[in-house]
């Protein structure tokens, strides 16, 4: 039984028989077709039994993994030069650490950002370690895809008008441990604060506009998104960048560049 498939090849002359015009393939036969998709398959899969299996031997290379990456991680990165950035003002401000500090560290933040979660212990590392050289200032500066950070910033300003800076940060700490519970009044409980004046402030809004100032003052000092961190020597008023997550080391580099420029 003859093949249905033609090959167009070239004919071999024979004593037996007489040379004759060789066969026409027509592509529009649907047998060419067929034929053309079975011959991918197999040179498909001869080549992926030859270079694509995840398994090694000798002195072969393994196939590469794709790890995901959550960035910034450890190498510190060198800080860009800041904005215009406002200045400090302790009676407005929240400040953690020595406020006649040479060098601050503010941080423009958003309570439900995980980065911001996950840089706090970071900050709180910086203050640790300078001591009175270092004051870590702390604004807002809620993103608008996140519906509970523009509360959570005017709940602890709530906090902040009841009880002082103190409380604040209490509150921001506790935010943070438990990023993803936005029972403000349990907080404040838990805090030994009177839960309804702080549910009267909340109710008056009086510290929206506050908070809009912050992300403005943010802004133009080129914060983009969150952490937002600018490290400033306050006697130069040189400003630097320390966006993101960054581990303490990139903190450090920029600080002790600072102290020295003092």
């Amino acid at each position: 039984m003859s093949s249905p498939l033609h090959w167009q090849d070239t004919p071999q002359a024979s004593s037996h028989s007489p040379v004759s015009n060789p066969p026409v393939v027509s592509v529009s036969n649907p047998w060419f077709a067929v034929a053309m998709g079975l011959l991918g398959l197999i040179v498909g899969y001869l080549l992926a039994t030859a270079g694509g299996s995840t398994t090694t031997s000798g002195n072969a290379a393994p196939s590469p993994t794709v790890v995901p990456q959550v960035a910034p991680t450890a190498a510190p990165q060198a800080a860009a030069p800041a904005g215009d950035v406002p200045a400090i003002d302790a009676k407005v401000d929240h400040i953690r650490g020595n406020p006649d500090a040479d060098v601050a560290v503010i941080e423009y933040s958003d309570f439900e950002c995980p980065f911001c979660a996950r840089v706090h212990p970071t900050l709180k590392q910086v203050i640790d370690t300078y001591g009175d050289k270092v004051m870590w200032v702390y604004r807002h500066y809620p993103l608008g895809f996140h519906p509970n950070a523009e509360p959570a910033a005017i709940a602890s300003e709530c906090v902040n008008e009841l009880e002082g800076n103190e409380a604040f940060w209490d509150f921001v700490d506790k935010i943070f441990a438990a990023q993803g519970d936005w029972a403000f009044e349990k907080h404040v409980a838990d805090l030994r604060l009177d839960v309804e004046e702080f549910k009267a402030c909340m109710s008056s809004n009086k510290w929206k506009q506050h908070v809009a100032d912050d992300m403005a003052g943010g802004s133009a000092a080129g914060v983009s998104g969150t952490p937002g961190n600018i490290v400033i020597n306050l006697k130069t008023k040189e400003a630097r960048e320390v966006s993101g997550a960054q581990p303490f080391a990139s903190f450090q580099a920029a600080i002790d560049a600072m102290l020295a420029s003092k």
